[in-house]
């Protein structure tokens, strides 16, 4: 038996045309002919290296930790198979697995290949560093700005090295996964994980892709970040065909795929499935990226499709409601091999054999940030109910993205007892410094994504919300959740009284300094403390702002008024960080 996962990252289902997207993507529309085609997939934990812990332990990992390594508690299911003589195989572009970050993923599988150069990827050294232009100088702090301007000018270094599509970091990725298939053509019992950092930002485009598009290279340098949507309606269109171009390339590298599966007869005994991460915002709900914003359908519902030379599904849709976790218990299922207790994921194959569904719902999110549930139709995004960011992270390996944790993290920890999941063995309990600019701003959201795919109308059902409520601590418990997370959403009291007391507060939050003035729009206090924090003198400038509200007889402050008050308090650079911060910060939807 053999098997192959075929992963993109940020992969959005929409642009996919056989999800109704409008990319040019033929082999995207082969593949689901010649599998089974999951309409109703979901993500677990958010992002990036979070989602692919999933893929290797079968569990939520996001309620426990933020973006961190395979502990050494976790239960691996590449280094399992590899331990019980089934050969592990990754190819992968993706940076992440040589950071701090990432750095113990990759050595559980039996051999590994990295391909260098994507995302300002730390590969090619020239001392000479070329000059970078930035877009949003002076509207970010400036520590934020040169981490930046550093990764850009790495990424210029990076390029001129892949200059033709051969050089391209997806077609190396690609070609050293179909090297494997190739090499191991008669050999049996082996898994290749595949990995293509593409789709992903910044979106570097050989020019055959973009000339589908009517681009060109020279039109953007592929580089766009996650904060409100304040460009103009041609920026965001460049960028949107860049995106569909780069999905484009990526539908002509699964064809190459697709084909070799076809010449060697590889779906008489070879399992394939292909996913992604997560997906993508582009413009969306005004939002670009991921990570600040709740996380919407273009993010969290993603493309899957699924090959099992036992079932024989072929040209099938699929209502069964999926996650990554599932996946490392497909593979075990299709090696033969029993799931480890502590594995929430399900087989596919016995789903689809039997026609029973895995779950009745889908718990995702970002460490810290919203609870996320869905049965498939509602969508149901619980806001922690605190300001404040008082998770704990629970680990061994005090690692983050990119870096060691910090040391007025570790003189704060502490020892927990640990969980089943690892043993008991105690576990160091940090304070987090995870901030997702303040969930709590966005309030709860609860949308029926069958009837309202653009989820532009939330639905106001108290009696639904305590239901998705109900089960979401039934899934915190079943998952062994941290205690300090039922306060740090509410969770003791479930109740439509407590909820309506919870939209009350939520809605005083909105309007708190501000109640003598009917706020036009909810964000504009928000805006307002933005405001205050940026002043040199807080208290002074919304005073002033009063006062001139006042002078002109106005009831209503609207977000037009703050932009124009910011213009009168600042000038220059300082105007410009103003502006970007209250685009940041009042963008609620």
């Amino acid at each position: 038996m053999k098997a192959v996962v075929l992963m993109f990252d940020t992969l959005t289902r929409h642009h996919l045309s056989t999800y109704g997207g409008d990319a040019i993507t033929p082999n995207f529309e082969r593949l689901a002919q010649k599998t089974v085609q999951f309409n109703k997939f979901f993500v677990g934990s958010m992002p990036c290296m979070p989602a692919r812990r999933d893929m290797h332990t079968g569990r939520y990992n996001f309620l426990h930790r933020s973006w961190g390594p395979i502990e050494p508690f976790d239960f691996s299911m590449p280094e399992y198979l590899s331990k019980n003589k089934i050969h592990t195989h990754l190819v992968t572009d993706h940076k992440h697995y040589w950071r701090d970050g990432g750095a113990t993923y990759h050595t559980r599988y039996t051999t590994f290949e990295f391909v260098r150069g994507q995302e300002g990827d730390a590969w090619k050294g020239h001392v000479e560093k070329p000059d970078v232009v930035y877009d949003a100088e002076g509207q970010e702090e400036q520590a934020v700005v040169e981490r930046r301007k550093k990764r850009i000018a790495q990424d210029m270094i990076n390029r001129d090295y892949m200059k033709t599509e051969v050089e391209h970091t997806l077609n190396r990725t690609i070609e050293k996964g179909l090297e494997f298939i190739r090499k191991n053509l008669e050999q049996d019992n082996w898994f290749l994980q595949l990995e293509c950092f593409d789709p992903h930002e910044p979106f570097f485009v050989p020019e055959k892709y973009l000339q589908m598009y009517g681009c060109t290279q020279s039109d953007f340098n592929g580089w766009m970040y996650y904060n409100a949507n304040t460009d103009s309606h041609e920026k965001q269109e460049l960028i949107k065909k860049f995106y569909k171009a780069l999905v484009t390339m990526c539908d002509s590298y699964l064809g190459k795929v697709l084909d070799l599966f076809d010449e060697h007869q590889l779906w008489d005994d070879t399992m394939l499935m292909v996913c992604t991460d997560h997906g993508f915002l582009l413009g969306e709900h005004d939002w670009w990226g991921k990570n600040i914003m709740p996380l919407y359908e273009e993010v969290a519902h993603t493309p899957f499709f699924y090959w099992d030379p036992r079932l024989q599904m072929q040209g099938v849709e699929t209502d069964l409601l999926g996650q990554l976790i599932d996946v490392p218990a497909t593979l075990l299922d299709f090696f033969g091999y029993d799931l480890p207790p502590h594995m929430h994921g399900r087989p596919l194959y016995s789903a689809l054999r039997d026609k029973k569904p895995i779950r009745t719902h889908a718990l995702f999110g970002y460490f810290g940030a919203h609870l996320n549930i869905t049965d498939g139709q509602y969508v149901y995004m619980r806001a922690p109910k605190e300001r404040t960011n008082s998770q704990y992270e629970y680990t061994l390996m005090p690692t983050a993205i990119d870096s060691r944790f910090k040391m007025e993290q570790l003189k704060q920890t502490t020892l927990c007892e640990g969980f089943s999941f690892t043993d008991y063995a105690p576990l160091m309990k940090i304070p987090t410094a995870v901030n997702y600019t303040n969930s709590y701003r966005f309030g709860d959201k609860l949308f029926d994504i069958e009837a309202d795919k653009m989820q532009t109308n939330p639905l106001d059902d108290s009696k639904l919300e305590v239901l998705l409520l109900t089960k979401i601590k039934q899934l915190l418990i079943d998952n062994e959740a941290p205690s300090e997370l039922y306060q740090r959403y509410m969770l003791d009291d479930i109740s439509e009284q407590s909820l309506r007391r919870e939209k009350q507060d939520y809605y005083e939050y909105q309007f708190s300094s501000y109640k003598d003035y009917k706020l036009s729009h909810h964000c504009v206090a928000e805006g307002l403390e933005v405001l205050s924090h940026i002043s040199e003198h807080p208290e002074q400038d919304r005073k002033a702002l009063m006062a001139l509200l006042d002078s002109s007889n106005e009831s209503v402050i609207t977000p037009e008024q703050v932009y124009g008050f910011a213009r009168t308090l600042y000038q220059g650079e300082l105007l410009k960080k103003s502006i970007y911060q209250l685009n940041l910060a009042m963008r609620y939807n």
